[in-house]
């Protein structure tokens, strides 16, 4: 991405992506053998005051956060003071759930992998309530309803997640390392592993055995370290109304300190370009070595599919086959924020969005970016499915409620011979490419839907946005 045309192409694409979802700022920088390619702040950090977003604005990165934690895990093991088979159990005892059996078999193997069993769980909600509770715009959050929503007690630290999950009335979804499912509580446990392994706090830990080697000083999990920074973003929120959602600064940073290792780090693309490389350059960053080489390909193994051509490694999601190379990356959403990280080690290649708005595509922005430099245009993607017909009786059983903990009601109807698909109050049709398998398109980033079928071979579960629903009965 260096001539003016493409820099034009790609600049249309994502400029009309930004308004059509009304982003105040984005922030996107793409690096090639660690030096900068391209940087361009699209908007303002904060429209208010009309200050433009740069490449050392703070942003949160939400999930991103969770390699960081699996990178401290690594670092642990290859000091000698933990195995990542070792069993959760063997760190944390007051770690359980109702079946006990399974629950003694997970491993921290699982946990980095989200394929510890766990189901979707409401923890996070909990987790983040005082931070909701002083914010007027939390109703605004994808549909939150704060005096429904939050009838418990906050979960304050990693002893009440690991009580609140022991009194939770939940199956596992499977043995551990059959399922994959995305799980908030097993990265926040990981946190607490850390902090019982090594004898620091995590969040001193990563600053200590991470940020600070790398030399990231606009990077913290702390809300009040981005006091004596001048270069903060404002935060946003979305209101529905019956003409344009109305978007308006929503300045409270929401805090989960028992799930800070899930997803509470803020940063800057410059800071985040520099983390990308150890996961480019096989562990070493600026001459300092974060990470060996042999844990770096253990982080970006693909342990366990995802969804189509999508694996898990540690912390890390890898398409084995993008274009013929290999792309690692990890996205993140959480109030007032989108994000995403990628890398494309053959070549050489590491990218970073930040947004101050939640449920906006930056996904599709970065990788928009990523196609135009590989000359390719900018909706284009990697994986091609083609359409699979299905008949009117066979597609009648997929149709239902299914629910997660977490509090999401996705629901599947019949139209003309054709499923919809609902999810916070909105249709979208849905096209079926394989047995139990269909695509949805949600503001501008293509989902897949994978439905599960029990040995009786009826449908059991759904498989969304890297969770599993358990239909209802």
């Amino acid at each position: 991405m260096i001539n003016t045309d493409t820099k034009r192409i790609f600049e249309s694409y994502a400029n009309n992506l930004i308004d059509e979802y009304h982003i105040p700022g984005t922030s996107i920088g793409i690096n090639k053998d660690g030096e900068r390619l391209y940087y361009k702040g699209f908007g303002y950090r904060d429209a208010e005051k009309g200050l433009l977003v740069n490449a050392d604005s703070v942003f949160g990165i939400a999930s991103v956060t969770k390699s960081f934690t699996c990178i401290a895990i690594m670092q642990l093991q290859e000091a000698g003071k933990l195995s990542i088979h070792d069993k959760v159990v063997s760190y944390l005892p007051e770690f359980h759930t109702k079946d006990l059996e399974k629950t003694e078999q997970i491993t921290i193997h699982h946990f980095m992998t989200n394929s510890s069993g766990l189901p979707p769980l409401p923890s996070l909600l909990y987790a983040n309530k005082r931070s909701m509770e002083i914010d007027p715009s939390t109703n605004d959050y994808m549909g939150l309803d704060i005096e429904n929503d939050l009838e418990h007690e906050p979960i304050d630290t990693y002893e009440d997640l690991m009580k609140f999950i022991a009194e939770l009335d939940v199956v596992l979804l499977g043995p551990p390392g059959k399922h994959f499912s995305y799980s908030n509580e097993a990265f926040s446990l990981l946190g607490a592993t850390i902090e019982r392994v090594s004898g620091l706090k995590y969040e001193d830990y990563i600053k200590q055995f991470i940020l600070q080697p790398i030399g990231m000083v606009n990077s913290s999990f702390y809300i009040n370290d981005l006091a004596n920074l001048d270069n903060v973003t404002m935060l946003y929120a979305q209101k529905e109304t019956t003409e344009e959602p109305y978007v308006y600064p929503a300045p409270v940073w929401w805090d989960a300190p028992s799930m800070r290792p899930a997803g509470y780090l803020k940063s800057s693309v410059n800071d985040m370009l520099k983390y990308a490389d150890i996961f480019r350059n096989k562990g070493v960053v600026q001459g300092k070595r974060i990470l060996s080489e042999e844990s770096v390909k253990q982080m970006t193994y693909p342990y366990i599919e995802a969804e189509p051509g999508k694996y898990y490694g540690y912390g890390l999601i890898i398409t084995p086959d993008y274009y013929g190379h290999t792309l690692i990356q990890h996205s993140g959403n959480l109030k007032a924020i989108a994000s995403l990280m990628t890398i494309i080690p053959e070549l050489g290649i590491t990218g970073m969005v930040l947004t101050n708005l939640a449920d906006v595509p930056a996904s599709t922005i970065l990788m928009g970016a990523l196609n135009v430099y590989q000359g390719k245009n900018p909706d284009a993607s990697h994986i091609t499915f083609t359409d699979y017909e299905m008949t009117k009786e066979n597609l009648k059983k997929y149709v239902g409620d299914y629910s997660s903990h977490e509090g999401e009601l996705l629901t599947i109807g019949m139209d003309d011979n054709q499923l919809t698909f609902k999810t916070d109050g909105k249709f979208y049709p849905i096209k079926c490419v394989g047995e139990h398998l269909f695509l949805v398109d949600i503001k501008d980033q293509q989902e897949v839907l994978r439905f599960i079928v029990d040995d009786s071979g009826e449908v059991d579960r759904i498989a969304y946005h890297f969770r599993q629903f358990p239909r209802e009965r």
